[in-house]
């Protein structure tokens, strides 16, 4: 069974009228009450709100007993003003769809389209809209939740969109898929003074300029291998701006980067005892805080044979990954919660801006094939 004419124009218009009401991770409450409606005109099993925040689950369960597949897609969008182009742009101003998670929603609602004629065979179907991907806060509130132990999959796929890849090929490959990461904001507090007479406050300049450098040579980057890290310094502000004051606080805003979990629990713990450390050599106080924690996203094996076996049934030309992305993604963490898990990628074209650009669009063209390979997974597993 594949999608009609009518199916793919029906599912278009559904991501076009995402794409133009937009939503930030954790105020995606208007995005999952068009989900919630749209699947509930599918009739399944189950529908399941409020997980981890505002997701949506839709169940569609079989005759016999067997595994539960979940296919996951996420709900949020970005703070990043939208170029104009489409002409179903944003409508929300400073926020747009520009990682295409609409597009996902629109794939994942697709294959529900066809559930809802031609139910497993056995086992269970869980259609996962996922709040919060964007701060890496969603899956883990996600599992968290009360509501998600009953659906809790043995195993789970995703997608995601891939400008620089030639439209609708796909790539895939087991192990390390997505490198862990973490925000670290630092703030400290000093005591301000006329900049006439500096020498009677307390600046953090000099603890902020010698932990710069300290924090970059934790994390040098090069690459993706073993043992690869990478802080790259994202924000830096001191005092006020004005001649007048010598500052007395300031902040730094540095993300964290790995290859896998376990370098990340060792890069946040030297970044904060460098961090204690300056502030206490120039007699400062430091607030620390941690911010849009995601774990390492690793492919199955056994996941990804069954993705490559899917993408051969749709007739989706396909090829191993390049490597692993320095760019995280949340979905890792079904994979840390008994799930056999894994990501493909779905070329958005060549010649397509890259995501996060103002400029990109998730390609409708990629819709029915992202539920032929969805719905091939789960023929394979449920029947």
């Amino acid at each position: 069974m594949t999608l009609t004419p009518q199916d793919i124009s029906g599912l278009t218009r559904f991501r076009h009228a995402l794409h133009r009401q937009p939503e930030v991770s954790g105020d995606e409450a208007q995005t999952a009450q068009r989900v919630q409606a749209a699947l509930t005109a599918l009739g399944p099993d189950q529908i399941v709100t409020g997980l981890g925040g505002h997701g949506v689950a839709a169940v569609f369960c079989g005759a016999a007993p067997g595994p539960t597949v979940m296919i996951r897609c996420e709900l949020d969008a970005l703070p990043i003003p939208e170029r104009p182009g489409p002409a179903h742009r944003s409508e929300v101003e400073g926020v747009a769809h520009l990682c295409g998670h609409d597009g996902h929603m629109a794939i994942v609602l697709g294959v529900g389209r066809l559930l809802s004629r031609d139910r497993p065979a056995r086992g269970r179907a869980v259609l996962m809209f996922q709040p919060a991907e964007e701060d890496g806060s969603g899956a883990a509130a996600v599992l968290a939740d009360p509501a998600f132990e009953a659906l809790r999959p043995d195993w789970a796929f995703a997608l995601h969109n891939m400008p620089g890849l030639p439209l609708g090929e796909a790539r895939v490959s087991a192990g390390p898929a997505n490198c862990a990461s973490c925000g670290l904001r630092l703030r400290f507090s000093g005591r301000t003074a006329h900049a006439a007479t500096p020498d009677t406050g307390l600046s953090p300049d000099a603890a902020m300029f010698d932990l710069i450098p300290a924090l970059r040579a934790l994390g040098p980057g090069g690459t993706l291998a073993p043992g690869f890290r990478l802080v790259t310094l994202t924000h830096a502000r001191l005092g006020a701006p004005t001649f007048g004051i010598a500052p007395g606080e300031g902040e730094l805003w540095v993300t964290l980067r790995s290859l896998n979990d376990a370098d990340m629990i060792a890069l946040k713990t030297q970044a904060q005892d460098l961090a204690e450390q300056a502030a206490a050599r120039h007699g400062l106080g430091v607030q620390i805080s941690w911010h849009d924690d995601f774990a390492a996203c690793h492919n199955d094996p056994q996941a990804t044979a069954q993705i490559e076996a899917a993408l051969a049934t749709a007739a989706i030309p396909f090829g191993p990954t390049d490597g692993p992305m320095r760019a995280s993604e949340d979905f890792g963490r079904f994979a840390g919660n008994g799930a056999r898990a894994a990501m493909f990628l779905l070329g958005a074209g060549e010649d397509s801006p890259a995501l996060h650009d103002p400029r990109y669009d998730f390609p409708d063209s990629l819709i029915a094939p992202g539920v032929a390979v969805f719905t091939a997974l789960l023929r394979q597993s449920l029947g």
